[in-house]
């Protein structure tokens, strides 16, 4: 069932479409946004969370729905960004929580979830300056992994990840959540491993890359004289040899225990941190 309703509230007037069944055709357009492909016809993404939706307005993204349960009708901040949807072209759905739930895939949903339009940034518009930090992806696989990488650059202050070869979706919906809303506040860029290899020699970075062959200590490099990209290898396989010899230093993670590797994400978060170190302060968001 859909029923067409005016709403007027918070100042605002607008056609909220109130939507119960699973078989309704805007439904089916966003369940479908599960699939890869349908998010890259459509350059369509979903996001979960009224905090989440709030800021990406707030950073100027494109909303082009917003859905949110019976229950949050009426909430101040629901009907603000409601508005705000209104006001930007988008579409506004109340729907039952069978529907919210088959939409997110989860069994207590948020109340509140965002469709936005894709961005990504022209490797060619990045022009990295001293003290700005990228974290450049070979492969990467995992969307979890990715979205906690994009979280922990977002809050080591990085100026952007940027994604080589084929890797895994950012806008996937496992990507999104893993990102905790970093996903709008950190660029992201793809390229292919000689577009990469192009661009990190005409930009003036410092490629640091972690290696298994690796000789240096990574606490051991400076990360001050040039902007600097970290460079991280595929989870399975590693850095691949055209990459690597192409880095301005080879770095490697001292290890004690048993474990012979560590897991993408957090060996990303140690470089990032550690290349960040001299520009981080406790106070570093006043």
């Amino acid at each position: 069932m859909t029923n067409d309703r005016s709403e007027h509230g918070a100042g605002r007037v607008g056609q909220v479409k109130e939507v119960t069944s699973l078989t309704n055709p805007i439904i089916k357009d966003i369940r479908a946004l599960a699939q890869k492909k349908h998010r890259d016809e459509t350059r369509s993404f979903m996001a979960e969370g009224l905090k989440l939706v709030i800021d990406a307005l707030d950073l100027g993204w494109k909303i082009k729905t917003l859905i949110y349960a019976k229950a949050a009708k009426g909430k101040p901040h629901v009907e603000q960004v409601a508005a705000k949807t209104f006001a930007k072209g988008g579409l506004v759905l109340e729907v039952s929580e069978k529907v919210l739930t088959t939409i997110t895939r989860r069994d207590n949903p948020q109340m509140v979830v965002g469709i936005f339009e894709q961005r990504y940034q022209a490797l060619k518009d990045l022009k990295p300056q001293l003290g700005e930090t990228y974290v450049a992806l070979d492969r990467v696989r995992d969307p979890g992994n990715l979205g906690t990488i994009i979280r922990t650059a977002d809050a080591a202050g990085a100026s952007g990840i940027i994604l080589v070869g084929e890797t895994t979706d950012p806008f996937s919906l496992e990507t999104v959540r893993a990102t905790m809303g970093s996903v709008f506040a950190m660029p992201v860029a793809r390229a292919s491993v000689d577009d990469f290899i192009r661009w990190q020699k005409s930009a003036g970075v410092k490629v640091v890359a972690t290696h298994l062959a690796g000789a240096v200590d990574y606490r051991t490099i400076d990360y001050k004289s040039k902007p600097v990209v970290i460079l991280m290898g595929n989870e399975q396989a590693g850095l691949p040899e055209e990459l690597a010899r192409e880095a301005g230093a080879l770095a490697r993670i001292p290890q004690a225990g048993r474990a012979d590797s560590l897991n993408l994400a957090i060996a990303t978060g140690i470089m990032l941190f550690e290349a960040r170190r001299h520009l981080l302060t406790l106070d570093a968001r006043a």
